[in-house]
């Protein structure tokens, strides 16, 4: 005997109610980063690199390696030439970066200068030794200050007055400040203890420091040779120059130095003399 076997047959749907719909897959997006661009770092990083050069020159002045600060303090030179021209390249510049090596600047070529001098000659003399490493220290610190002061107005000054500083700019005075001791750098490599025991006389660095505050603060116009066009006929002796300057400054670098502060102060008259020369031409024009 067969038995019908019954199938349920399907519940209805009820009315209005339709069945859930299939889950898609979507596809995940990821976040975006927000932040400024790598370019816009370049520069501050090589700036903060220049401002540990800095603090390292201090450190080694301390412990009197005095070869390896004024080392630190080129290096330092060298980053800070460096950091706004990549700026400018890689379109980087910023507020921020601009105010950055500003502060850096009076680190490495405000406060380094006058540590390195004081423990090179100064620290022992008097109760007075202080006073010049204070007095560069300060004038730095006015000469960055009208430096930035003067960036918003420079659209207003004459075309001819842009390739001018106004007195002279930080990293050339701290050359000018340690010019004693690069020269007592390299009369210890000469072994000249006359000159070696003349760098170290405390009346020196007093000049240099002092001498050199003065022409930080002052109207002096110095030229930037940013813009400088050099005559068609001095582009070769100008190369040739830049060589053996170059040689020189590998082979013996402290008499380079030494050398390059002493040209330096040669060209400063004739820098105040090209400026009002054409100065004169441009009201001569006007007229």
């Amino acid at each position: 005997m067969k038995t019908a076997v019954t199938v349920p047959a399907p519940l209805p749907a009820l009315s209005g109610q339709e069945p859930p719909p299939r889950r898609r897959l979507r596809r995940r997006v990821r976040n975006k980063i927000r932040g400024p661009s790598f370019n816009r770092l370049v520069p501050n990083i090589l700036t903060m690199l220049g401002l540990c050069a800095g603090l390292n020159g201090m450190r080694f002045a301390i412990d009197g390696r005095f070869q390896a600060a004024a080392a630190a303090l080129l290096i330092a030179a060298f980053i800070d030439g460096l950091d706004g021209r990549i700026a400018r390249l890689l379109r980087g510049s910023t507020r921020f970066g601009a105010e950055f090596d500003s502060l850096s600047d009076f680190l490495c070529f405000g406060v380094a200068p006058s540590f390195l001098l004081y423990f090179w000659a100064l620290r022992d003399s008097n109760r007075y030794a202080f006073l010049p490493c204070m007095l560069f220290t300060v004038c730095m610190a006015l000469r960055l200050a009208r430096f930035n002061a003067n960036l918003d107005g420079e659209e207003h000054k004459p075309k001819y007055a842009s390739n001018f500083f106004t007195g002279v700019p930080a990293p050339a005075g701290a050359g000018l400040a340690l010019f004693p001791l690069f020269l007592g750098l390299e009369a210890q490599k000469l072994h000249i203890d006359w000159l070696y025991d003349f760098t170290r006389q405390p009346w020196l660095p007093w000049l240099s420091l002092t001498g050199t505050a003065l022409l930080l603060v002052s109207t002096l116009p110095v030229w930037s040779f940013k813009n400088f066009k050099v005559p068609a006929q001095y582009v070769l002796p100008l190369m040739l120059g830049t060589g053996i300057y170059a040689v020189v400054l590998i082979a013996d670098p402290w008499a380079a130095l030494a050398a390059a502060g002493v040209i330096y102060m040669g060209l400063l008259p004739l820098s105040r003399r090209s400026f009002l020369k054409l100065k004169r031409a441009a009201e001569a024009l006007q007229e």
